[in-house]
Order: structure tokens, then sequence, then C-alpha cells
């Protein structure tokens, strides 16, 4: 076997030093990018409150900046900040949450269930334990992945997972959002990467000490509005809801509009009363749309027919959406569009925690 030189050997080591040097400034560029796109999606009306939850650069340090020159020109300044404090991951990961955490409408939030045993006792709630657990589980099945935490109001925890392979690092920028309430079992997750879902689900179960977990077939942007499904907190009386206005003055103003003419008026009582019947007596939860997918067999009196010998279903998608749909739907019969009262496929997504149907023949 043959030997190098010895100044071979010295230059070898030289260059492998140089690379280690290469690597870690490339972490850290990576992480300063990560801040730098991170601090340009804050308004800037938010910027200060969001930095200040953030708590990671000092009062002191902030009153340095000029929060009035160009936006580029602060995100420079504060990403130099952080460079000076040596921001970790884990640093960026904790600003992209709370920036997440104001704009949860601007996700898809699927809801997730967990069910225990018949016989098994609901075991005191440790967040410690849960956290050290979720990111065992996960990290001893990926080698690449950054777990981040943030505790929040009502003892919700956030969760915030990056996830890479066992060659690639996490890419920060595709990350699973978790939002799980303590002593419940329900969690609401934001992710487009499917393919982590069964993962994902057993760290949620066995973390929370859970048996099982299945996602609901309810879905939207607005994950108050999935919260309050799911807790049933849909018919609270809420702060800028004036109870004691009579339900007619309530209803959406296209009762008011002069050219939709109601002639018999214990008609329109009727109607305003199985309304209220319908969706109570309170602002509804906000969902985008409802999803409804039939299947059903041809059926005819009529001997023979191009369909008679089908033996495949009839299938078709029904879809129902708008910005704000239970309470469109709630105008719908008092407006004269719908009869009343509306079909209970429509009337009860809420109790039912579903906005997505199948229906099939019975």
């Amino acid at each position: 076997m043959t030997t190098g030189n010895p100044m071979n050997m010295s230059e070898y080591k030289k260059n492998l030093l140089g690379r280690d040097n290469c690597s870690t400034k490339e972490m850290d560029e990576t992480v300063a990018e990560f801040i730098r796109r991170t601090i340009l999606k804050i308004p800037m009306n938010e910027m200060m409150t969001i930095l200040k939850a953030w708590d990671f650069l000092s009062e002191n340090q902030l009153q340095t900046i000029n929060f009035r020159q160009r936006k580029e020109c602060l995100v420079q300044d504060l990403v130099g900040l952080c460079e000076e404090k040596s921001a970790s991951v884990n640093d960026a990961a904790l600003l992209d949450i709370i920036y997440t955490q104001v704009h949860r409408h601007q996700k898809v939030w699927d809801v997730f269930q967990m069910n225990k045993e018949p016989d098994e006792d609901v075991d005191l709630f440790d967040m410690e334990q849960f956290k050290c657990s979720f990111k065992k589980i996960l990290q001893r099945a990926l080698k690449n992945v950054t777990i981040s935490f943030r505790d929040a109001e009502e003892n919700a925890i956030w969760i915030r997972i990056a996830w890479g392979t066992q060659c690639t690092k996490p890419n920060q920028y595709k990350p699973t959002y978790v939002v799980h309430y303590p002593q419940t079992p329900y969690a609401f997750t934001s992710s487009k990467l499917k393919s982590i879902m069964p993962l994902l689900g057993q760290a949620l179960t066995v973390a929370s000490k859970h048996h099982q977990i299945v996602k609901m077939d309810l879905r939207s942007r607005h994950l108050d509005s999935l919260k309050a499904i799911v807790f049933k907190q849909y018919d609270q009386t809420f702060e800028n809801h004036n109870s004691t206005t009579p339900l007619q003055e309530r209803c959406l103003d296209v009762n008011m509009d002069s050219r939709i003419i109601h002639e018999n008026k214990v008609e329109k009582e009727r109607v305003q009363r199985i309304t209220q019947e319908s969706f109570g007596d309170y602002p509804q939860p906000q969902l985008e749309f409802a999803q409804y997918k039939l299947e059903t067999k041809f059926k005819s009196d009529l001997n023979g027919g191009i369909l008679a010998e089908r033996k495949e279903p009839l299938r078709c998608l029904i879809k129902f959406s708008s910005p704000h749909l239970l309470e469109a739907l709630k105008s719908l019969a008092p407006a004269g569009i719908a009869d009343a009262p509306l079909s209970p496929l429509l009337t009860c997504i809420p109790n039912k925690g579903m906005n997505y149907f199948k229906i099939r023949d019975k």
C-alpha cells in the first residue's frame, strides 16, 4: 500500500476543513433566506406586533430599526440583526408559526378525530411529554425533519413540521401545520403532502395516548369555525350579536329589499320560524363549500331502455360554494329563493360536522 506525501495530506485536511466551513456558511445563509422570506410576507401594519410576539429581537434592537423605510431595506436590516444573534432554524420556524397563526385563513384545514379504546381511562395531559413523544416518533422515522412547537390560546399547541428525506434537508417552504387542543380528541392539519399523513397520524395518536385516528369529512379555510363545529360551540351568543333584536330584523338585508314582496304575513312568519328551527338563533360557522357525491342505480317502471341493463351505478357530484355558505343557505327561504324547510342534507352540516357527503341507495 502506498502512502501519500505529508504535504499532500496536509493540503487534503485544509481542503476538508474548507469544505466544512463552506457547509456551515451555507446553513447560515439558508436560515437568513428563510427569515427574509418570512418577514417579506408580513404586512407592514402587522410587522411590529409579530416581531414582538416572536420575542427573538430585543426591544432595544427593534428601536434601532427604521420601520418607515422601504420594505426591502427594512427586511435587510432585520435579517442583519438576526444574523448577529446567530438565529437558528428553530428560531426562524417560530417566526413562521406566529405569522401563520395570524393568517390562518390562508391555509386549508382538515379535521382529524382520535379515539381511545372503550375501556381505556382518560389520562392527564402532560405537554412536555407530548412534545417529546411526538418528536421522537418523527425523528426515528425520518433522519431529516424540523419540528417546532408553540403554545397558543385556549391551551392549543401549534406544531410546524418541515419534511426532508434520508438524503435531503427539510424543505422549510412546504411545511405541515398541526393545531391540537389537549384533553380533546381533535387535531387540525394543513398540509400539501398527502404521503406524510400516516406517519403524522401515528405521531399524534401515540403522543396524545389515543388508539386510532380518522380523517373527518370536514374542511375549511376558517380554522375557528371548524373548531366551533367539532366542539359544538357554534350555538353560543357572540359579543357582536344583538340577541334582543327580532329574528326578522336580523336576517340578511334581502328581507328589506322593496323588490321582494311578501303577500302573506302568515307564510312569512312560518318561514322565519322554520329557518330559526333549522339554523338556530345565532351566527353560523363560516365554511366555503359543501360537496355531495351521489351514487344511485337506474330505476324505471318501463321495460327495456338503454340503461336497463346497466350494472354500474350512476354517479354525479354537486358542490355548493359561497364565501359564507351556511349564512347563504340560511337566507334562501326568507328571501323567497327556496321553500322552507330546506333539505336536511343542507341544514345538518354543523350538527354532523361534515361538509363532504356520499349519498347512496339504501
